[in-house]
């Protein structure tokens, strides 16, 4: 929702006072510009003159992926509220010089873009421009991932992801399955548009099916979605991936949930330790790349927007560090030596906290690499460990 508020002194607004005796007025809400089940993402351009706002928002078409981004005008007085594209699929604009016009370009991970021309008055489409042909592509070998959603921990929440099979896929057979995580509540990492290349080709092509997944606590959906991060970074809406996997395999036998791997960078670096750590029924086998495993040791700008300050004992409860001694399963840790992002001290603390445990596990430090998975030889370290750990 986009509200507006007073940009001078609000006559209804409580004032307040200062050291000094200066008067402050607090702003109050001078009207709710818009409402529904939708989350607005981004203001493009506010028209004073008009007294108009344009906007791109998800959500608003129940029929679609609520992630899809779609654009919209609305008056300042939260009238007229206008859309402006309306294909199924993830949306960008381009407007002509005088905003008359648009060209609405859309696409899906398993629909080529879509290019249309539009009045920016109503939305009405003017006509079809083009449409990308991707039969070379497809003569050449490459599949679409499959868009899969499922309830979430509620049993009323959809959560969206999708699955990469191996390029030589054969249903007969069972497939170990790894996902990749990142569960930043900052944002939401599913993708959405269509993309030429085969992601994930490294692992498809030994033999795995990889998944990626939003679940409850990142954002672009409901507070309450989001709020299931707050104070809780170890959640990391492992319910849901857990739930959704287990309905995609109900759906897909050949993914092999008794061989199940996750690795992640970053955030995605703690979850990853953390599914091995609080969730080893499910996840057998990790990589953590240059993770923050322990929020009390990283960037107070970024944790304590979700842990919350001061420092209580939630921050203990979500420590992989403090929480070493429920590792089960394999993990293999990675961190660059130069890491300028995640102190490496993370994870060397974490490594002393499982050696101190008697865990066994995997401690890869990599000279002068920097915030990441450890470049090519990490990756192909990481590759590695899933062949020795998750294939037969």
């Amino acid at each position: 929702m986009i509200d507006a508020t007073a940009p001078c002194e609000d006559a209804d607004a409580e004032p307040q006072v200062a050291a000094g005796g200066k008067r402050l007025f607090a702003p109050g809400l001078k009207n709710q510009i818009t409402q529904g089940e939708f989350v607005v993402r981004g203001v493009d351009r506010i028209d004073e003159e008009r007294r108009q706002i344009w906007f791109r928002a998800g959500g608003a078409n129940a029929d679609q992926d609520p992630y899809f981004i779609h654009y919209y005008r609305v008056n300042f007085d939260g009238s007229g509220l206008m859309a402006l594209t309306e294909g199924d699929g993830n949306h960008s604009v381009q407007f002509s010089p005088d905003r008359r016009f648009l060209i609405d370009t859309y696409s899906r991970v398993d629909m080529p873009p879509v290019h249309e021309l539009r009045r920016a008055e109503d939305g009405a489409l003017v006509c079809r421009l083009e449409e990308a042909d991707i039969s070379e592509l497809c003569e050449f070998g490459w599949k679409p991932p499959e868009v899969f959603v499922a309830k979430g921990r509620d049993g009323i929440t959809d959560i969206w992801g999708v699955i990469y099979r191996p390029r030589e896929f054969d249903p007969q057979r069972e497939y170990p399955v790894v996902e990749e995580i990142y569960a930043g509540p900052q944002g939401a990492y599913v993708p959405k548009s269509f993309s030429s290349r085969s992601r994930y080709a490294s692992l498809t092509d030994l033999g795995f099916i990889v998944v990626k997944i939003d679940g409850m606590g990142t954002a672009n959906r409901s507070k309450a979605f989001h709020d299931v991060c707050w104070r809780n970074l170890k959640d990391a809406g492992f319910p849901d991936r857990i739930s959704w996997m287990k309905a995609a395999a109900a759906k897909h036998p050949y993914m092999d949930l008794s061989r199940v791997g996750v690795y992640g960078g970053s955030a995605g670096g703690q979850n990853a330790a953390g599914a091995v750590l609080f969730h080893p029924e499910f996840y057998k086998a990790a990589v953590a790349g240059c993770g923050c495993h322990d929020n009390r040791l990283d960037k107070a700008s970024w944790n304590e927007q979700w842990m919350g300050y001061p420092v209580g004992p939630q921050y203990a409860e979500c420590s992989n560090i403090d929480n070493a001694q429920h590792l089960q399963g394999e993990l293999l840790l990675i961190v660059g030596e130069m890491d300028r992002n995640v102190p490496p001290e993370s994870t060397l603390r974490f490594a002393d906290a499982l050696v101190r445990a008697d865990k066994n596990f995997d401690l890869l430090l990599i000279p002068g690499a920097g915030h990441g998975l450890g470049g090519a030889y990490g990756q192909r370290r990481m590759r590695d460990f899933f062949v020795r750990h998750l294939k037969p």
